[in-house]
This record gives C-alpha cells, sequence and structure tokens, in this order.
C-alpha cells in the first residue's frame, strides 16, 4: 500500500503530496525597464549622444576620386575566398560521409568495405 508522510494510504496519498507553502513565502518582484543605456551608478557621458549622431568623419568628399580598381579586387578576393570556403566545405561533407560509409560496413563485420578503385584499361 502506497502511504505518504501524512498517512495517507491509496490513491489519496497521491493527490495530497503537494508542497506546504505559506503566503509569506511568495513575493512578486516589480521590475521596472531601464531607461537609458549606461547601467545604473555609472555617470552617464555628456558628448555620446552627440558622437554616435555625427557620422560625418566617415563621409568623403565630393571631389575625392572614387578608387573603382581597389574596391573591384577588394570583391573579388572576397568572392574567391567564399567560392574556397564552400569547396572546402563540400569536400569535408563528403569524405566524412565515405568515411561514415566505411566505418558502418567495419562494424558490421564485413569484410570488403575498401573501395578498390579501377582504371580502365583500353
Amino acid at each position: 500500500m502506497l502511504q505518504n508522510r501524512y498517512g495517507n494510504v491509496g490513491p489519496a496519498a497521491l493527490k495530497t503530496q503537494r508542497p506546504i507553502t505559506s503566503d509569506d513565502e511568495h513575493r512578486v518582484l516589480k521590475f521596472r525597464p531601464r531607461t537609458s543605456a549606461q547601467p545604473p551608478g555609472r555617470p552617464t557621458p555628456q558628448n555620446s549622444a552627440h558622437e554616435a549622431d555625427d557620422l560625418s568623419h566617415f563621409e568623403r568628399a565630393r571631389d575625392e576620386p572614387d578608387d573603382f580598381r581597389h574596391r573591384m579586387l577588394a570583391n573579388l578576393a572576397a568572392f574567391a575566398f567564399t567560392v574556397a570556403l564552400t569547396a572546402i566545405g563540400i569536400w569535408l561533407a563528403v569524405s566524412i560521409g565515405d568515411l561514415r560509409k566505411t566505418q558502418d560496413c567495419v562494424l558490421m563485420g564485413r569484410r570488403d568495405c575498401a573501395n578498390i578503385s579501377s582504371i580502365p584499361r583500353g
């Protein structure tokens, strides 16, 4: 028979096994949203908002020529890097798949698991 710590026996023993709580244990905390980006207790710098809005530092002068050749070389280098990284990823995925197939074959106890590539002679 099931018996809980209160002496109940049977299915009632399962229903009455709830933690005993009092209203003093529960307390709702009210969280206030932060109004500034700085954590509380730190002084806010006076010029931070003005410096964030000022993007004139990054602007080019209108009379400055555009370096089209440098930009295209940078784009070409980025494209070549992306293609190389994609090719390496595909090769790695195929290699891992082949290794998995070979390992599964060996773990099954087979003896003809190795791929033997033959060059056709003409």
